[in-house]
């Protein structure tokens, strides 16, 4: 899919990847919403993309929070049309400091579902439905080399990301024929603030920047050989080629 002339969705926008993806696509020719909880950073990122000459719409909103959805994303079309890329990038690690299994709540679970697996999904389900009566629509989840390694106190968000690829290879096989890919995309260890909270002691120069990130991931938009619909992708070991 070319990204130019199309309406996008970034949920976590306010920062991190998300925030340097809702400025790339914009950058690219696609009319942006940003959402996320946090008002005022997400005015800001979308103030830097409309100084920058791109289209971008703020949306306050907690993807964890049912009654969220069906607002914002009708919303969304509303300011620029029906969703043609849906980027479900909105996470949460759980309690900080990252706790062992033994020392989780049951109420802490159930949020990290709630944000990583089931807002995803009552999302996607709003909006894929629209691409596939269009016959056109991406939707790329952002999953973590979590959901794949059993790394000790990951436990909470580990299982959501789990469930969210599963989820995407279902969903992928299901949209098959109506022109919609669907992507689980683990993007690394990025340079970021959720990285930061979840390893406040790691070493900031091995970590990837989020805007080289981000560049691949539009790669992975625009390069259906490259990235079939129900693919798991490692952000970093794809190739964007100029």
């Amino acid at each position: 899919m070319h990204i130019r002339d199309t309406a996008s969705l970034v949920t976590g926008a306010s920062r991190g990847l998300g925030r340097a993806l809702a400025r790339r696509l914009a950058a690219a020719g696609s009319r942006v919403v940003l959402v996320a909880r946090a008002a005022e950073p997400l005015e800001q990122v979308a103030a830097e993309i409309r100084a920058a000459g791109g289209t971008a719409h703020a949306i306050t909103a907690d993807i964890g929070d049912k009654d969220a959805i069906y607002p914002l994303t009708g919303q969304a079309a509303a300011l620029v049309g029906p969703i043609d890329i849906l980027i479900n990038n909105a996470s949460t690690l759980g309690p900080t400091p990252l706790r062992l299994l033994l020392d989780t709540e049951c109420e802490d679970l159930e949020r990290a579902l709630e944000v990583n697996l089931v807002g995803p999904f009552r999302l996607s389900k709003v909006v894929a439905g629209s691409m596939a009566l269009r016959r056109r629509g991406v939707v790329v989840n952002i999953s973590s080399d979590a959901a794949v390694e059993p790394y000790p106190t990951w436990g909470v968000y580990s299982a959501s990301k789990a469930a969210l690829d599963q989820l995407s290879r279902v969903w992928a096989a299901e949209l098959a024929e109506h022109g919609v890919r669907v992507l689980a995309v683990d993007p690394g260890e990025m340079d970021t603030l959720m990285h930061a909270d979840a390893i406040p002691d790691a070493d900031r120069s091995t970590l990837a920047d989020p805007d080289d990130i981000a560049a691949r991931i539009l790669a992975m938009v625009e390069g259906e050989d490259r990235a079939r619909s129900g693919a798991r992708v490692v952000a970093p070991r794809f190739e964007v080629h100029p």
